[in-house]
């Protein structure tokens, strides 16, 4: 039997793919990626992964994530938004669509540069 917290990941991972393949509000995976690189930059990524993902004290090195097999855009969502490890949750400060340009940006073969942190 499924616990009730697997299954709610579950179902917010398909939730979340299926929003990754059907375009949004008719923007295209260069506009996701583009607000992905956004949200790493204001949403405090930086803070653990470093400006550009590429890790720092707290968290790893997310530049070639998008070439492990084992981190498919489901499991990259669910360690969003469900944290892990040592990663925190950001469910309660992300939307489904944040979270899926996230992983847009994550998984992009050229990844937009981040803005820098506001001062």
């Amino acid at each position: 039997m499924i616990s009730p917290s697997k299954c709610l990941a579950l179902l917010s991972a398909f939730v979340l793919l299926t929003a990754l393949s059907a375009p949004a509000f008719g923007s295209n995976s260069k506009d996701a990626e583009q607000a992905g690189a956004v949200l790493f930059s204001t949403k405090g990524c930086t803070h653990c992964h470093g400006s550009n993902g590429g890790g720092g004290k707290k968290g790893p090195d997310l530049t070639d994530l998008r070439k492990d097999k084992q981190w498919t855009s489901a499991r990259i969502t669910n360690q969003i938004l469900n944290g892990g490890q040592k990663m925190p949750p950001f469910g309660d400060s992300l939307t489904d669509q944040e979270a899926a340009q996230l992983v847009a940006w994550l998984r992009a073969k050229h990844r937009p540069a981040p803005p820098p942190p506001a001062q």
